[in-house]
């Protein structure tokens, strides 16, 4: 079952586009990150999922509702974590999660046992008793972390829930975040961090207010590369060229005397034959591995390729000219 549906939605301020035609499907129990550059429409996306924006055109549904007509008990299963500090500067730290808490209709000794374990959980038991407005940025953005899952929502919408955290805890968090979709939740989670792609089961690519590429880390992946790759590297120089003949290879790098790089529609099946064929032309391989680009490498030519396919508009011509 679908947790969040947007149809054909477009968001417009004036006569700017903040996000144009987003279709999409988030099943439950799923992580969804949505990733993208400053600026390319994540917030705008995610505010429309919560209700506080209402598309320009197309249709939300989030739990089976209109976001903008939520009923009581709806909004009790969503949590939300916002890009900036809205949390009460003059309580302290256990106070403000407490607190939210309590808006939600937790019990007292329940919202004891959730607000200890939500705050160790970001590393924050310690200050509990610290006023937020005295904690750090990054402090901060955890007590918002901490504020969002208290009441154990089915539904999270985390908005860069791991700017500002550094990589320890950042892996912390993303363990929680697992957890909580192994026990059927269902996350979406804005990020610039390109490279958490992999924690997540679904991956949503904006750019320039639009989607331009959606599917699993692998998927996405794949359609960035074409396929496989594989590296190879030979004791003495080597033409690439003898590889041609080699049934699979979609391309071959030559990126220097002794290291070929190969495009494979599949890599377990045709790096055994790269090997034979270069041993059977008397050469020697030193190694032989799959190779993995990083996330950065993939999104960037994800991005780079949406934007050459985009119609050029009067002002780009004219900029051309």
């Amino acid at each position: 079952m679908d947790a969040v549906t947007l149809e054909r939605v477009t968001k417009r301020f004036g006569d700017d586009f903040a996000l144009a035609d987003v279709t999409i499907a988030v099943r439950e129990a799923t992580i969804l990150g949505i990733i993208g550059p400053s600026g390319a429409g994540k917030t705008t996306l995610v505010r429309l999922m919560t209700g506080a924006l209402a598309p320009t055109e197309g249709e939300v549904r989030v739990l089976g509702e209109d976001p903008l007509q939520f009923k009581r008990a709806t909004r009790e299963r969503i949590g939300y974590m916002p890009q900036t500090f809205a949390l009460y500067p003059d309580l302290t730290t256990r106070e403000n999660v407490d607190f939210v808490a309590s808006l939600f209709g937790l019990l007292w000794w329940r919202r004891r046992r959730r607000t200890r374990q939500v705050l160790e959980t970001v590393d924050l038991w310690s200050v509990r008793d610290r006023r937020a407005g005295r904690l750090s940025g990054g402090m901060q953005r955890r007590l918002e972390l901490a504020s969002a899952l208290v009441h154990d929502p089915a539904i999270m919408f985390l908005d860069e829930p791991t700017a500002g955290i550094d990589p320890l805890l950042r892996a912390t968090v993303w363990q929680e975040l697992t957890r909580l979709r192994d026990e059927g939740r269902t996350v979406l989670v804005t990020t610039q961090y390109v490279g958490e792609a992999e924690q997540c089961d679904a991956v949503l690519l904006i750019s320039d207010g639009r989607v331009i590429a959606a599917g699993t880390p692998e998927e996405l992946r794949r359609a960035a590369i074409g396929g496989d790759i594989v590296e190879v590297e030979t004791a003495a120089p080597l033409d690439a060229g003898i590889l041609r003949t080699v049934d699979g290879i979609l391309r071959i790098e030559q990126r220097g005397p002794t290291e070929i790089r190969a495009t494979v529609a599949d890599a377990a099946k045709t790096l055994p034959e790269i090997v034979d064929a270069i041993t059977a032309a008397g050469g020697d391989v030193s190694s032989a591995a799959e190779a993995r680009p990083s996330y950065d490498e993939i999104f960037a030519i994800l991005v780079e390729r949406a934007r050459s396919q985009q119609p050029k508009t009067e002002d780009d011509a004219e900029q051309a000219a």
